[in-house]
């Protein structure tokens, strides 16, 4: 596989290609997670690099480890986990948007309901501050909103770079090499 002049490269050096693997993980090499380490590395440098930039991920492995069957499956099992990765990260976000349509009919009902007792009571001139609990079932009803709020404003951006950089490293070329330096 040839590199890619303008693709941003993520070099990792192994001394062996199971290195790159979690060693608690039973499955054969392909559908093995990574080293949380590694993946830790790979996705930080993924992250450092512009969205529009391609990216390519270069394996220095000794000689003698550039045929192993571990080696010859390294592409493939980098691309199966990232795969995953995203899937969760999609998978988070559609719970995510549930629980944000969720929140949001409760607080919508509550909002309501504060309103017409907020009305109620600023209609009855005999409660001895109607004013008071008329704001304050106001304010109850806005605080209710605030978690679909903040749901549907500002927590499902940090979720959607995630998925979109495991989407990009798990379409990434990887490339492996031997590397010189070994012996």
């Amino acid at each position: 596989m040839s590199t890619t002049s303008a693709a941003e490269t993520v070099e990792i050096r192994l001394d062996r290609a199971v290195q790159l693997f979690d060693n608690h993980d039973p499955y054969p090499f392909r559908q093995r997670g990574l080293n949380q380490a590694a993946e830790a590395y790979i996705v930080g440098k993924a992250e450092s690099v512009s969205a529009r930039r391609p990216l390519q991920i270069v394996l220095h492995l000794p000689a003698q480890e550039v045929g192993s069957e571990a080696a010859t499956s390294l592409g493939e099992a980098i691309s199966s986990h990232f795969n995953e990765r995203a899937d969760t990260a999609q998978q988070s976000l559609r719970r995510l948007f549930r629980d944000g349509r969720r929140s949001l009919a409760i607080g919508l009902v509550v909002l309501g309901v504060c309103l017409l007792g907020s009305s109620l009571v600023q209609s009855y001139p005999g409660y001895r501050f109607p004013k008071l609990i008329a704001e304050g079932l106001m304010i109850f009803g806005w605080v209710a909103n605030w978690r679909p709020m903040e749901i549907f404003l500002y927590e499902w951006w940090p979720i959607v770079r995630q998925r979109n950089i495991y989407r990009r490293l798990a379409d990434a070329p990887v490339v492996i090499q031997a590397d010189s330096s070994s012996p």
